[in-house]
């Protein structure tokens, strides 16, 4: 569907982007996460043909995004960090200029009008002047524009910037739902919004990529141990002879317990071994009350912070993140 090659851009002695190279496949949302400067929007720039790199290629379904723009292009929906609105026309008015600029036969339009202002949730605001509205509103326009034409890439470039709380979880809800029949590319800094929709996460630090898989492997590849937290009602002895010889234990040890007759061990284990079936049978035939039993995983900020060993990530989550997660508890 999409692959980049070798994708470079040069500013004079800067390097925004450092010879990257990914495959994105059809049917689902990508990530591509990084922190400010990273050189995301750059490459976004390029991949859609708005800047043209120092070097590499670019190949949307087989097209050179430089030698065969229009073909490439058609393939393209594009949502800049700022959408270039035209303020003085209404939604609708805006609307039918876009699709004349991508060619919509004119028998096609009305109807593929109404659907992407309904997908994009603007058709209540269809005849309202787009400077009118407010920014949230603003980028759904802009996200109209993207799908005018459905296209079978949507690239959103931090769609959720400016935003209150409210308008953010009303835009992540949107990309999941484009998400169905579109491959979808959200670039963005911010983590949760990146965990919230994405089911695979590339990330990118210095212009370079340096990883690229779902988040959970993402994190199962940052260490070579797994921990388990089991609470059981029986004794520290009747857990230690339970979980005797299950294969890929590699550590077992209790914490205090506050309730009588409950113990609770911590069990270190090998990422390459679930040993969840085994621990919750040899407890079963025991006859012996699992109270509780999860896991602890790296989670992705864990993961961001070591592999962009960025130092700002909490400021970012306090101004924003937190906004969101306050808004989703209300």
């Amino acid at each position: 569907m999409l692959e980049v090659i070798n994708l470079t851009k040069r500013y004079d002695s800067n390097t925004a982007v450092d010879n990257l190279s990914f495959k994105i496949e059809s049917g689902r949302i990508y990530g591509f996460l990084g922190p400010n400067g990273a050189g995301k929007s750059t490459t976004m720039n390029m991949i859609t043909g708005y800047l043209a790199p120092s070097e590499g290629t670019v190949l949307i379904d087989g097209h050179d995004i430089l030698k065969s723009p229009i073909e490439a292009k058609k393939h393209i929906g594009y949502l800049p960090e700022i959408p270039p609105l035209y303020m003085d026309m209404t939604v609708r008015e805006y609307l039918d200029f876009v699709a004349d600029l991508k060619k919509i036969p004119k028998k096609d339009k009305p109807a593929m009008m109404m659907d992407v202002m309904d997908k994009a949730r603007v058709a209540d605001v269809a005849d309202r002047l787009i400077k009118n509205l407010s920014k949230g509103y603003k980028q759904r326009v802009g996200i109209a524009e993207a799908l005018m034409g459905y296209p079978d890439i949507i690239i959103l470039d931090e769609p959720t910037v400016g935003l209150d709380p409210k308008q953010i979880i009303e835009i992540r809800e949107l990309i999941k739902s484009l998400g169905e029949k579109h491959t979808v590319i959200l670039s963005s800094h911010i983590l949760q919004e990146i965990s919230a929709v994405c089911d695979h996460i590339m990330v990118i630090s210095h212009g370079k990529l340096v990883a690229s898989d779902t988040a959970e492997n993402l994190a199962n590849s940052m260490s070579d141990t797994h921990t388990m937290h089991l609470v059981v009602r029986a004794s520290e002895t009747e857990v230690k002879e339970a979980l005797n010889g299950i294969e890929g234990i590699e550590e077992l040890r209790f914490e205090a317990s506050e309730e009588r007759g409950v113990a609770k061990a911590v069990i270190t284990s090998k990422v390459s071994v679930d040993i969840r079936e085994k621990v919750f049978g040899r407890m079963a035939d025991r006859k012996l009350p699992v109270l509780d039993m999860h896991s602890d995983n790296l989670s992705l900020e864990d993961v961001y912070l070591r592999l962009t060993g960025s130092s700002n990530y909490s400021a970012e989550k306090t101004s924003e993140e937190n906004l969101g997660e306050e808004a989703e508890e209300k």
